[in-house]
């Protein structure tokens, strides 16, 4: 079983790019105990992918968006976790939450609402993600909440990247991920849940998600890697299919262990390893992950040494030529979008 993709030349300075449009401040109360104890950390996507490239110790910087009074706490938090921000000073304050788990069960006492980003911190936004993104070893794009920015930015900064010879690695869905399979992506990570809501796939049955990841190729992903919760993820490279088997631990809290997958195998790319070894990485990071308190945390030295306890299996109910499309040239151009 050979993979096609491999790991990130080494002409490229060492380190990682994580486009991380919005993030947001969060705020959780929890019982300790006969008092109160609040936590105030940076959330959203991006930073948990940055997160745990950086627990990985490769050198990562966020390209995001900083706004208001949370946009201030949130950058200064960042940096806190040893991660470079590129900020772009915003008009628009960042949103932030306050949820109280005292009870066990997270609830929300307030949110703030999502406003849209202008269209000049739009431009300067893009244009910091593009050079910080040609300069880094290997670009994440994460996803931001909708109607922050176009889609659109999406479709031009992977297109844009992928024609300078730069590697990209999305965790995208809706509309930000048929923008981004318009410009093209290097590894697609993504959810089976996601597949299903977006309607990419008509249910979770292994043959539907199959059909789901070969739609996807078809529509601009070079190699396709679907989490799948407590069930092993999916990989399809060129015509390889295969289900990545890990440990089975008893999840602690499974919020993370897909953004610190994506992350295992950006690191992994980055450091030239195989595409293979770089799934391994993900595959350890994200399971590790599902045992602890903390999204997209964890330790280096045994998510490396969990990492080798995973094994990639060729399914092989689909040693044949693949399965036909499962739609009409008309019907994938519809999904994804007018270009």
């Amino acid at each position: 079983m050979t993979f096609r993709v491999a790991g990130v030349s080494s002409g490229r300075a060492r380190g990682a790019l994580v486009f991380a449009p919005f993030p947001v401040l969060t705020v959780t109360v929890e019982q300790r105990g006969d008092g109160d104890d609040i936590h105030v950390h940076a959330g959203g996507q991006g930073f948990w992918i940055a997160r745990m490239l950086a627990t990985l110790e490769l050198p990562v910087t966020v390209c995001g968006a900083f706004g208001g009074e949370t946009g201030t706490v949130i950058r200064t938090l960042i940096e806190q976790q040893d991660i470079r921000v590129r900020a772009v000073e915003a008009e628009t304050p960042n949103p932030a939450y306050v949820h109280d788990r005292r009870g066990g069960e997270r609830k929300v006492v307030s949110e703030t609402p999502v406003l849209p980003l202008s269209r000049h911190d739009v431009d300067e936004l893009y244009g910091a993600a593009l050079v910080e993104g040609l300069d880094a070893s290997i670009t994440v794009i994460g996803g931001s909440q909708p109607k922050v920015l176009p889609d659109e930015t999406f479709r031009r900064l992977s297109r844009d990247l992928r024609a300078n010879g730069a590697t990209v690695v999305a965790d995208l869905s809706g509309g930000q991920l048929r923008a981004a399979l318009q410009g093209g992506i290097d590894v697609l990570k993504v959810s089976h849940a996601e597949l299903i809501n977006d309607g990419w796939a008509d249910g979770a049955s292994e043959s539907a998600l199959l059909r789901a990841m070969f739609d996807l190729r078809a529509a601009g992903a070079r190699t396709v890697v679907v989490s799948r919760a407590e069930h092993p993820a999916l990989v399809l490279d060129d015509d390889v299919i295969a289900s990545v088997e890990v440990p089975t631990f008893e999840p602690l809290d499974h919020r993370g262990a897909g953004d610190s997958m994506t992350a295992g195998i950006a690191a992994g790319l980055a450091e030239g390893a195989p595409l293979r070894d770089a799934i391994r990485l993900g595959a350890a990071a994200g399971t590790l992950n599902v045992t602890r308190r903390g999204l997209a945390s964890g330790e280096r030295a045994a998510i490396q040494q969990l990492a080798a306890r995973v094994e990639l299996r060729p399914i092989e109910t689909l040693d044949a030529p693949p399965p036909p499309p499962t739609t009409t040239p008309e019907a994938l151009a519809a999904r994804i979008g007018p270009r």
